[in-house]
């Protein structure tokens, strides 16, 4: 059984995200500060990053944000995060959020989402880290990258075993038990350069 104390959240930046979305991004943020794990995440107050934040804060969670001094200077940076990291570069925004992460957990967004989720899974892939990664398809939204995930596999250009690197789960009250009911760790060190 995995237990963790951060959980590195990807989600879309969009303040055109459908309601249920942002419901989940609130009840996942609430869920966090409740089970006493910190909320690592982009460090935006914009889409469900400000809207998973303002939960986690409002449920009395710690809450961290990491995000690039080219974003604070657009004025999207998260002015009352526990802990607002600020970077030179989108590449260093990904390996710091990754060192300061127990696990990751994947919701609807566009390509920001998007690549650091196949940047997660990729490190995943070659064995630098073996920490929980977990899909969250919520209203079916990831259906079609899983089924180019099938087509990758069925075209032999990704093994089989290696779509079991995602756990996929529905529903927002399935993150937390999704991770704490995946193998322990067998990569103990976290590595300090990608």
């Amino acid at each position: 059984m995995v237990r963790i104390k951060s959980l590195c959240v990807y989600c879309g930046s969009s303040n055109d995200a459908p309601e249920s979305h942002r419901v989940a991004a609130r009840r996942l943020g609430a869920l966090l500060a409740q089970s006493g794990i910190e909320l690592v995440f982009g460090g935006g107050h914009v889409g469900l990053m400000g809207v998973i934040a303002d939960a986690a804060l409002g449920a009395g969670g710690r809450v961290t944000g990491i995000i690039p001094e080219h974003l604070v200077r657009a004025e999207v940076g998260h002015a009352k995060v526990t802990e607002l990291v600020v970077v030179k570069s989108m590449h260093e925004r990904k390996e710091t959020m990754f060192v300061r992460s127990d696990a990751f957990a994947v919701l609807p967004g566009g390509f920001g989402t998007l690549d650091e989720f196949f940047e997660i899974l990729t490190w995943r892939q070659l064995r630098l880290h073996d920490r929980p990664i977990v899909l969250v398809n919520l209203d079916d939204y990831w259906r079609p990258l899983l089924r180019l995930v099938d087509h990758l596999v069925e075209r032999r250009y990704t093994r089989p075993e290696n779509r079991d690197l995602i756990h996929i789960v529905g529903q927002i009250d399935d993150v937390l038990p999704a991770i704490f009911a995946a193998a322990p760790p067998r990569v103990v060190a976290k590595p300090r350069k990608m």
